[in-house]
C-alpha cells in the first residue's frame, strides 16, 4: 500500500468516526469502542461497494441486540405490570416487532448515519424500515458489549418501553388482522377479504400488494415480503382509515 492510499484509508476511517461519534451523543451512550458502534450501522450490501472495509457487517451484533432488548423489556414488564402472562407476551410484540423498532430507529435519528449500498440507498419503502429495526438491534447490542447491561437498559426504557402506552391506547398489541374483523363485523356485519393487487421480485426477496376489502369496498392496500405480511398491513391501515382505533 502507497503512502497516499493509506493516507485515504486512514481519513476514511478517521471520517466514519467522526459519523458515528456524533450518533453515540445522539443516542446518549459514550462507546470506549467505537468500532463497535460503527459496525452496527453497516449494512452488509456496503461490503460488497467497499471491498477494504475493516469491519464486519452488523448481522451479528442484530442477533445479539434482539436478544438483549427482549430480556430488558420483558424484566420491565414483569416488575411494573401485574397482568397475566398473556397480556404481557402481547405487550412485548409490539414493543419489539420491526415496525416499532423502525419507528424508534427514526426518531432517534440513526437513518441517517446507515453505511448502506448505493441501491439500498434509493430504496425507501418497507426495505428501509426492515434495515432501520436491524440497525436499532444492532446499536444494542453493540451498547451492551461496550458499556453493559445497565447502559443498556437505560438506552432500550427511554427509547422503547416508553411506547407502551400508546400501544395500549391505540390497542397495537393486538393482531391486525383479527381486530379488523372483529370492528368490521361490529360495524358494518361484514367479513373482511383480501386479494393480492401486485406481486413481484424473485423467490427469495418476493415482495406483494394485499388489498382488504368490505364487500367490494377497497379499504387500505398494504405491502410486504409475505402475503401474511401485506395482509397485516392491509388491516393495520385499513384500522387508520375507518377511525377504528
Amino acid at each position: 500500500m502507497t503512502f497516499g492510499i493509506y493516507l485515504t484509508f486512514v481519513i476514511g476511517v478517521l471520517t466514519l468516526n467522526s459519523m458515528v461519534e456524533s450518533l453515540a451523543k445522539k443516542i446518549g451512550i459514550k462507546f470506549d469502542n467505537i468500532e463497535l458502534l460503527r459496525q452496527a450501522v453497516t449494512h452488509r450490501s456496503y461490503l460488497n461497494e467497499n471491498r477494504d472495509y475493516a469491519l464486519d457487517h452488523n448481522e451479528r451484533l442484530e442477533f445479539l441486540g434482539d436478544a438483549v432488548l427482549e430480556l430488558i423489556i420483558t424484566e420491565h414488564l414483569y416488575n411494573n405490570y401485574k397482568n397475566p402472562e398473556g397480556e404481557l407476551t402481547s405487550w412485548r410484540s409490539a414493543l419489539v416487532n420491526g415496525e416499532m423498532l423502525a419507528v424508534v430507529s427514526q426518531e432517534i435519528g440513526v437513518e441517517k448515519y446507515l453505511l448502506m449500498s448505493r441501491g439500498e440507498a434509493k430504496d425507501k419503502g418497507r426495505a428501509r424500515q426492515y434495515l432501520l429495526a436491524n440497525a436499532l438491534e444492532a446499536i444494542i447490542g453493540a451498547a451492551y458489549l461496550d458499556q453493559g447491561y445497565d447502559v443498556t437498559k437505560k438506552f432500550v426504557l427511554k427509547n422503547v418501553a416508553t411506547k407502551l402506552s400508546e400501544i395500549i391506547e391505540k390497542k397495537l398489541y393486538l393482531d391486525p388482522k383479527s381486530y379488523f374483523q372483529e370492528k368490521a363485523q361490529e360495524n358494518s356485519k361484514v367479513t373482511p377479504s383480501y386479494r393480492v393487487m401486485k406481486e413481484w421480485g424473485p423467490d427469495h426477496d418476493k415482495h406483494f400488494v394485499v388489498g382488504v376489502y368490505l364487500a367490494d369496498e377497497l379499504v387500505a392496500e398494504g405491502e410486504g415480503n409475505s402475503k401474511q405480511e401485506a395482509q397485516r398491513e392491509a388491516a393495520r391501515l385499513g384500522l387508520e382509515a375507518k377511525s377504528w382505533i
